[in-house]
């Protein structure tokens, strides 16, 4: 047994370690900012509940009895718990050399992309269980069908979701290595390629790739047994969807002459089924038994989740972030009528610099006249980061092409226009990263819509309110 302290222990991807950790019989303690700021609390109470200890991220949790100090990339070295961890001359791991130390203990299946791995991860997972091997899952985020960012299994087979964007892909040396799509995120397409093309190659069983995205599609050279997965039915890829109709909450395809239902909706979410459903090939997992086990997956929280509908008003929430989720978002959302209201809150100052012109162009792609583009300040989450732009240089530009794109700071006001302006059959996406507080934003507006006297003043509002 070995004694370890989270600094960020409330992470999804921090806390999904550390729970793994516990249930392996492990001394677990740790910090977070949030926790002292009172944020995330029923976390903190369950880790508190199941023995972990919670400190203060002032350095008092720390000492020499401590066998692994483990950080995020977004911890930096000067909050005190860091600085008192190199004073005491602990062992330092990043949460990912902690994952890849977890995953060398499986046969390991590591899901990577920058868009969709998430879900992916969830789809294996649910793939593998209902399959009776009893996976052990480390995701980032919370799979519905478990009410868990974490499955702990008793079988052979660990899965997780391999976070490119902090460059910590690197680590991990799987049995089965996933390729979802390969866009611009956190870092520039050369830096993304040569992570790519390394994580392929080190996967010892094989590899699945989109065939579908181009940068994806040609890591293919880099290992001897590659499945592909289309959606759009690529001549040349292994696994293709065909016969696809969407339908009210989902949708359903058929591969061969296995036919498939989901019942999440969205393009995008049929082509992360292709890549789970290449994972069980490759395992050996019959057609039918995938069949079973994504027609139950129910999703993963803030993944196009709706939080619940009030006077015909739907409040979704979403973690679209960058400019391929958010097209992959809208698109799937364009599917149905009504009128959308999308609040945006980028989730950081660097990522906003490199996506700029992405995210103009993803919502100036899929937003009409008629939707509503409200965007929050930059989320930020402290230290000394360059705050050199803003949500402004992103609104504007929108504002020019037409949108009804404005930035409104406080979320007070947005409520105001939400309550002033909401009619029957809109539907109200809360997009963002980072900050749990944006799934409270959605359940109050939720709540606001719920009203018994919302919608009596907007009946008669016409498209150009």
């Amino acid at each position: 047994m070995k004694k370890y302290f989270f600094c960020g222990i409330g992470g999804s991807g921090m806390s999904a370690i550390a729970k793994v950790l516990l249930a392996a019989g492990h001394d677990i303690s740790g910090s977070d900012r949030n926790f002292d700021m009172g944020k995330n609390l029923a976390l903190c109470a369950d880790f508190q509940k199941n023995g972990v200890g919670i400190f203060p991220q002032d350095g008092s949790g720390v000492d020499n009895s401590i066998d692994i100090f483990v950080v995020s990339s977004a911890i930096e070295d000067s909050i005190p718990d860091v600085i008192k961890a190199k004073e005491e001359g602990l062992t330092i791991k990043t949460r990912a050399q902690v994952l890849a130390d977890i995953l060398s203990s499986y046969n390991g299946i590591a899901i990577g992309g920058t868009s969709g791995k998430t879900t992916v991860t969830a789809m294996t997972g649910h793939i593998l269980n209902v399959a009776g091997l009893s996976p052990t899952v480390i995701n980032g985020g919370i799979m519905l069908n478990e009410g868990s960012n974490v499955i702990l299994g008793s079988g052979g087979f660990g899965v997780i979701e391999a976070d490119e964007s902090d460059g910590s892909i690197e680590f991990y040396r799987p049995s089965v290595a996933v390729v979802n799509n390969i866009t611009l995120d956190h870092k520039p397409l050369a830096e993304l390629r040569k992570l790519f093309k390394d994580f392929v190659s080190t996967a010892s069983v094989g590899a699945v790739l989109n065939a579908d995205c181009p940068e994806a599609f040609n890591l293919k050279g880099y290992n001897s047994n590659v499945l592909t997965f289309s959606l759009t039915g690529k001549e040349d890829a292994d696994i293709k969807a065909a016969n696809i109709c969407l339908i009210e909450g989902g949708s359903s395809f058929t591969i061969d002459d296995t036919r498939f239902e989901l019942k999440v909706i969205g393009k995008h979410n049929i082509a992360n089924a292709l890549a789970a459903i290449g994972v069980a090939d490759m395992l050996g997992i019959p057609r039918e038994v995938s069949a079973k086990a994504l027609y139950s997956y129910k999703g993963v929280h803030r993944r196009l989740e709706t939080v619940g509908t009030g006077n015909d008003i739907t409040v979704i929430d979403d973690f679209a972030h960058n400019p391929a989720k958010i097209e992959a978002s809208l698109s799937a959302l364009k599917e149905s009528l009504g009128r959308l209201w999308v609040i945006y809150q980028p989730h950081g100052f660097a990522p906003t610099r490199l996506m700029k012109e992405g995210l103009i162009n993803a919502f100036a792609s899929y937003l009409d006249k008629n939707d509503i583009l409200l965007f929050s300040e930059i989320f930020y989450a402290g230290g000394s980061v360059s705050r050199d732009i803003s949500s402004a240089d992103i609104a504007g530009p929108l504002l020019e092409k037409g949108l009804n794109a404005q930035v409104v700071p406080s979320r007070a006001d947005m409520l105001g226009m939400i309550m002033a302006k909401a009619r029957a059959g809109d539907r109200i996406v809360v997009m963002g990263a980072r900050d749990d507080t944006l799934s409270d934003f959605a359940r109050l507006i939720l709540q606001a819509v719920e009203s018994p006297n919302k919608g009596k003043d907007t009946e008669n509002e016409t498209m150009e309110d």
